[in-house]
């Protein structure tokens, strides 16, 4: 059995949806993300990480905190650390969008979603109930007090 995947293959395995709108991922080992007609990556930014996105195939649209426009095959797009780098991905074509994301990984993350008013925090390591962390803050849930 190889280790090796050719990104550029027909064969997928879904994995877990950490995009919230259906996206398709796996490693590079295995692969990369897929998009398939009408599906999305929720809006969303790191305060650690930043991301590469490299399009494989495909005409995906691209939010921005500039606005929206359609990429193109092969086209690249770098989002840096904290809200400039805000970014979503969606698929409005009939066909399937296949991409990369490439990027550092800090941990732990804070990661926010403006668009679901949420704030993530997450890290590889185990927290204080043995579990690893991953909390989610409603920003809705605790409104601010007004002076």
């Amino acid at each position: 059995m190889s280790d090796t995947a050719n990104v550029f293959g027909a064969a997928w395995d879904a994995t877990d949806d950490w995009s919230g709108g259906g996206a398709k991922s796996r490693h590079l080992v295995g692969g990369g993300p897929e998009l398939g007609p009408g599906n999305f990556v929720v809006y969303h930014f790191h305060h650690g990480s930043e991301e590469l996105l490299i399009v494989l195939r495909g005409r995906p649209t691209l939010r921005t905190p500039e606005g929206e426009r359609q990429l193109k095959e092969g086209e690249v797009v770098h989002f840096p650390p904290g809200p400039e780098g805000a970014h979503g991905l969606r698929n409005d074509t009939d066909e399937d969008t296949r991409y990369v994301v490439a990027g550092i990984r800090v941990s732990p993350e804070v990661a926010e979603y403006p668009d679901l008013k949420k704030i993530t925090a997450q890290a590889r390591t185990g927290s204080q109930t043995g579990d690893r962390l991953w909390l989610i803050h409603d920003l809705d849930a605790n409104p601010k007090e007004v002076s």
